[in-house]
């Protein structure tokens, strides 16, 4: 019975990432993070990212996660041999942490980048800024104060789309 529901889960999977509109890639920068994303009938897509992030207090490695919904803002023919360009703008939530620190923010998304010409590959570089505070806990106290290194959450995309 469990390998009858585990090939069924992972024909699910199959099917779900073998479906149309789906964007599938990683994310370096701020970071290294897997992100996937599910475009909508209107160019309009939501956008998760997970993985670890670097630009924190101390610089330790965190975990980190962004769920994001952007909207297709414009395309721009400024490279037609290469391909087209397209800016995208968001809003969504970014929560992380790592052994006593926690943050929660919400997390807006600034994307520039282009849709090569011929392959199914978007390369973007974007800005993420996260706006809440970061929490440091232990020994029975916390303290907590603004989260102003999610300000400097930048990242380079490279996503395949299906």
């Amino acid at each position: 019975m469990k390998k009858f529901l585990l090939s069924v889960a992972f024909a699910l999977l199959a099917w779900t990432v073998s479906a149309q509109n789906w964007m599938v890639g990683g994310r370096i920068g701020s970071g290294l993070q897997a992100d996937a994303a599910y475009v909508l009938g209107n160019d309009n897509y939501i956008e998760g990212r997970f993985g670890m992030y670097w630009a924190n207090a101390g610089g330790h490695l965190t975990a980190d996660f962004t769920a994001l919904y952007n909207w297709s803002i414009c395309k721009m023919n400024w490279t037609p041999a290469a391909g087209t360009w397209f800016f995208d703008a968001g809003a969504g939530i970014n929560v992380g942490g790592k052994s006593h620190y926690a943050y929660v923010g919400v997390a807006g998304c600034a994307k520039l980048g282009l849709e090569i010409k011929g392959a199914p590959i978007r390369l973007s570089f974007d800005w993420t800024p996260a706006f809440g505070p970061g929490i440091a806990y232990g020994g029975g106290e916390s303290v907590s104060e603004f989260n102003d290194h999610g300000l400097c959450n930048f990242g380079i995309t490279c996503v395949y789309c299906f």
